[in-house]
Formats: structure tokens, sequence, C-alpha cells
């Protein structure tokens, strides 16, 4: 029986760079870390984790579209900073019927929505 998702990662290159997108510039808070993985967002429910793609399989899955969805708070604000530090966006900030959304790359050109609604 399945009880639960544990989480959803993220496959990248160059752990370092990564470690300051979604830590520094996304601000996501940190759960735990490794040498190759780490893991955002506490509380017990379903985290995000971002990994080194140590084998050929994990490499394919780089630099694509994660179709992973945060939720923002401020989303203007934060594409402004995030411009400002130089993040590329593979769509700019647009306004729709139901809120606002970017998509941001992560360094190994991950993409990742943004919403605010």
């Amino acid at each position: 029986m399945i009880t639960g998702m544990k989480n959803i990662v993220v496959f990248v290159r160059d752990f370092p760079r990564a470690k300051r997108f979604y830590q520094e510039q996304l601000h996501l808070p940190l759960v735990q870390e490794s040498m190759a993985m780490m893991e955002f967002f506490p509380g017990g429910g379903t985290t995000l984790g971002v990994a080194t793609a140590l084998h050929d399989a994990a490499q394919s899955l780089v630099g694509r579209h994660t179709g992973i969805t945060l939720t923002v708070q401020g989303i203007e604000q934060l594409c402004r900073d995030l411009t400002a530090a130089g993040v590329a966006f593979a769509e700019p900030l647009e306004l729709s019927p139901w809120g606002k959304m970017a998509v941001v790359k992560d360094p190994d050109g991950n993409q990742i929505a943004l919403v605010e609604m």
C-alpha cells in the first residue's frame, strides 16, 4: 500500500551552483544535505530533492522542464530580485486570469514554474 510521496528530485551537474540557486536565490528552506543530494521544505510533507546526476540515466534528465510549480507570495519582487541576480527565465512574469506566473532556469537549465494566485 502506498501511503504518500517522500520527494520529487531534480538532477543537476554542478551541485554547489545548484545549492546557491535553490537555497540563496530562491530562498528554499533546506531540510538536509549530503554530498550528492539536498532536500528542501521541512515539515514532514513532500520535499524537493536536488541531486547530482551521477548515472547516465540521470544525466539525460538534466536541463529540462521539470513540471514542478512552486507557489510564491510577492512574485513580482522575487522576479526582480532573480533578474538582478542574473537568473535566467524560460518564461518572463505574466499576468493571467488565474494569477501570475514565471518560469526560471536553474544553473543547469532545469525549469521551475513560480506562481502567485
